[in-house]
């Protein structure tokens, strides 16, 4: 990537946006190429592809969750201007499960039986995505799940496209260890399965790699939706002024963000004193915040709207085309949803049938290009490849990019840093089939989805 990059959105790019094909061009020309292989206008419309959008559009998850529903209906509309797969059209199939955890589930098994949809993009949370992985094994769908979470799963029926712990969390904090010289943490996150397990994995990695003491560790959970943070940041305060380097690691989700972030703000805690790395927060979040006294706090992704490349650009355009909102921002789930809706679609184009089975079979190995200018790929154990950046905010909203892994990094399904996965392993290739193998024992583990499902709606 080019040091020197330009700043969005868009009103800070060179490009001008203006200059695309209007919608309708695009889709006369799709038709034309359509009749030239004897598909008629009729015939893409008959029978279409069904794709399942299962992410909150009310609730606390919507201010992240909403973009990612328009983000697939815009990748639906574009291959639909292009000819749709296998001479069909897409046509997108969207529900709303509130940030309701077990409506996840009812809404999931509604996309998969009553309108038997033959792909679902969604879910955010980690006790979402775990709340909906018993009905997608027992009707075999195809779940393609976009955000960063704890890892310690890997499932026939869903493509981790988001980072694992070890492309965003253990990334970040060895960044701050070696780069900032942070020697004190503060492991922030909301109370649900994914930074509880995230930060047991944060922890030994600390104390077993970097010798950091029980009392040089902090850790904090408050629930979704927590509006008043003025006791936590003043804790978060005392904590880091007791002499060592110290750094907050915020798994804080959703619109909790926003007051959290303000009352640091309100309390003087800037990055020069306690830099926050934020694994939850991009640029989506940081629209509805005056960024100005978060100038120099960090994020740890694997894509950034900042990112300076070609293909990145046209997908900004393409975002403010179909939005159209010149201030639109664009983030790194959007990013795994469209690179797991590529994947999805070749694997299509691959197998020549949208059968879960066969796709499941395609799919591995499917490499296709992410938007910071290199490839992703497809594993055995449903996990991709990414970069790992680590973004500074900018008081237009916006992250300049201050470290990045020299290359692609592969997905662990299961962390080296909890006793329980070491000696485990996932490969979803014959013969082996298998999302939890303990290489120790010779053994597969089997589902556990049932009973996962069940502790994340318990906790």
């Amino acid at each position: 990537m080019n040091a020197s990059r330009r700043k969005v959105p868009s009103r800070f790019l060179s490009r001008p946006h203006a200059s695309r094909s209007p919608s309708s061009r695009r889709l006369m020309a799709a038709l034309l190429s359509a009749t030239a292989f004897g598909i008629s206008a009729q015939a893409l419309a008959d029978d279409p592809i069904k794709v399942g959008i299962l992410h909150s559009l009310s609730g606390t998850m919507a201010i992240s969750e909403s973009t990612l529903k328009d983000t697939v209906e815009m990748l639906i509309e574009q291959q639909n201007e292009q000819g749709g797969l296998l001479g069909r059209q897409l046509e997108a199939v969207v529900v709303d499960p509130a940030s309701n955890w077990p409506l996840f589930a009812e809404r999931a098994r509604e996309l998969l039986s009553q309108h038997e949809v033959d792909v679902v993009f969604g879910t955010w949370t980690s006790v979402s995505r775990k709340a909906v992985l018993p009905v997608f094994e027992e009707l075999n769908g195809l779940l393609f799940y976009p955000v960063q979470y704890e890892g310690e799963e890997s499932s026939e029926n869903v493509f981790y496209t988001g980072a694992a712990p070890n492309q965003q969390a253990i990334p970040a904090v060895e960044y701050l260890i070696n780069e900032v010289g942070i020697e004190r943490f503060v492991l922030a996150g909301t109370d649900y399965v994914y930074p509880r397990t995230t930060n047991r994995i944060l922890e030994t990695f600390l104390k077993e790699e970097h010798g950091i003491a029980d009392e040089d560790i902090m850790i904090n959970y408050t629930p979704f939706g927590h509006s008043d943070w003025q006791n936590i940041v003043s804790d978060i305060r005392r904590f880091g002024s007791e002499g060592k380097p110290t750094a907050v690691v915020s798994t804080v989700n959703g619109d909790a963000n926003v007051p959290f972030y303000r009352e640091l703000a309100n309390q003087g805690v800037d990055a020069a004193d306690i830099p926050v790395i934020a694994f939850s927060v991009g640029e989506q979040e940081l629209s509805g915040i005056d960024t100005g006294p978060l100038v120099g706090h960090l994020a740890a992704w694997n894509y950034f709207m900042s990112v300076d490349t070609d293909i990145n650009y046209d997908f900004i355009d393409a975002w403010i085309d179909y939005t159209g909102d010149e201030e639109a921002v664009t983030n790194d789930p959007m990013e795994a949803h469209f690179i797991g809706f590529n994947m999805w679609a070749e694997a299509v184009r691959k197998a020549g049938t949208t059968d879960p089975d066969a796709i499941k079979d395609a799919i591995i190995g499917v490499t296709v290009p992410n938007l910071t200018g290199g490839f992703a790929a497809m594993m055995p154990n449903h996990h991709i490849t990414k970069p790992v950046l680590i973004g500074e905010v900018q008081d237009n909203g916006q992250f300049d990019i201050v470290w990045e892994t020299p290359s692609t990094v592969a997905g662990d399904a299961w962390s080296d840093f909890l006793p329980g996965s070491r000696d485990l392993m996932a490969d979803w290739q014959a013969p082996m089939r298998c999302g939890n193998f303990n290489v120790s024992t010779g053994r597969c583990g089997g589902s556990t989805a049932a009973e996962e499902a069940e502790a994340a709606l318990a906790e």
